[in-house]
């Protein structure tokens, strides 16, 4: 009996030893039906990598200039984070430098450009050194010969340039100035590296060249002294009393906004004109931004004093005369010419007998 169990035992290991054998076999089937194909993958997708780095990594020319993907990519991250690092640089100067009562807004936008400028220069020096493996010798020699063909093709927009660094550090206009160009007036608003934006009483913004800045000839009405005079003429008929019309055009000046007394209003007698007597009333003021509207206000009560003291504002009269006579209009409003003799001819207009000297 104990042999039959022991054959019967012998008998059951033998047949599980046989399918934990058969079990092993189809795992390791599996194990390289599914591994070997992973790993030629892998070793593919490590290949492919591996070119890309090598081509990214590999000397490559354009003329005789040799670079390096990799180094353009590390030239333009350098770039990006000298522009962002200028911007916010300059934003957090300007603040704390706001703060300081005693800086106008012209020097703190002047100091946060510059520096904005500066870090900008050093980022693409430094960019191109890293991207083209260039020594400052080489850069220098680059921007000279930019330079030469800046100077024969792009020498308005050079300029421009140079005229704006001109505005930023010589400062014969600064932000916030009251400025009059031509026939256009308005305030600064912003001087970039090319242009100066200006920005009118419309809230019209005019883009203006640096260089004509520079150049050419313009009124600012902030610069240097803040007070400024202000001219006002006025003409008056010939039969005026000009004692009245001196009294009356200071009087106009006094209780008008913005004007000064001390420089008081003065009255000076210019000519005698044509057909008036010419005369000009000066003013005063702080706020020469506001010349506009202060010359707005006081010819208002220039005009309605006149017209109270009964001073006549003339207004341009030619009188016509013709060889031998002369002409008038009779009752019926027709023109007549009066003759030697004195009689009184009417005119006919289409006669061309008649003219006139």
């Amino acid at each position: 009996m104990s042999r039959l169990w022991v054959f019967a035992g012998g008998k059951l290991a033998a047949r599980t030893a046989e399918q934990y054998f058969a079990i092993m076999l189809l795992l390791s089937v599996i194990q390289v039906s599914l591994v070997a194909p992973a790993a030629l993958f892998l070793e593919s997708w490590r290949e492919f990598f591996g070119r890309i780095w090598h081509y990214l990594n590999d000397q490559h020319k354009i003329g005789s200039i040799s670079f390096q993907v990799t180094a353009l990519v590390e030239g333009a991250l350098i770039l990006a984070l000298a522009v962002l690092a200028s911007r916010t640089l300059s934003s957090l100067l300007q603040r704390r430098i706001a703060k300081r009562a005693y800086l106008d807004p012209g020097l703190r936008y002047t100091m946060g450009r510059l520096t904005q400028y500066l870090i900008i220069s050093i980022g693409v020096l430094l960019a191109l050194k890293n991207a083209f493996n260039l020594d400052l010798t080489s850069i220098a020699v680059l921007f000279t010969a930019l330079s030469v063909g800046i100077g024969f093709g792009l020498q308005y927009i050079a300029a421009d340039i140079a005229s704006g660094f001109i505005l930023l550090f010589e400062r014969p206009v600064r932000v916030g100035d009251r400025i009059t160009i031509g026939e256009d007036e308005g305030d600064v608003q912003s001087i970039n590296l090319r242009t100066t934006v200006v920005a009118t009483n419309d809230r019209i913004s005019i883009i203006v060249p640096n260089s004509k800045l520079v150049s050419q000839r313009l009124i600012n009405w902030s610069y240097g002294d803040p007070r400024a005079r202000i001219s006002i003429p006025v003409s008056v008929a010939y039969s005026s009393d000009i004692d009245l019309v001196t009294r009356t055009l200071l009087e106009a000046a006094e209780e008008v906004d913005n004007v000064l007394r001390d420089p008081s209003p003065k009255v000076q007698f210019l000519k005698f004109g044509d057909w008036s007597l010419d005369f000009r009333l000066l003013v005063w003021t702080n706020r020469p931004r506001l010349h506009t509207q202060i010359r707005s206000d006081i010819n208002y009560r220039i005009e309605r004093l006149f017209r109270q003291a009964g001073i006549e504002i003339p207004f341009p009269q030619t009188e016509l005369r013709l060889r031998g006579g002369a002409l008038h209009l009779d009752s019926g409003d027709r023109l007549v010419a009066d003759d030697k003799s004195g009689d009184v001819e009417p005119l006919d207009r289409s006669d061309p007998s008649h003219s006139s000297s």
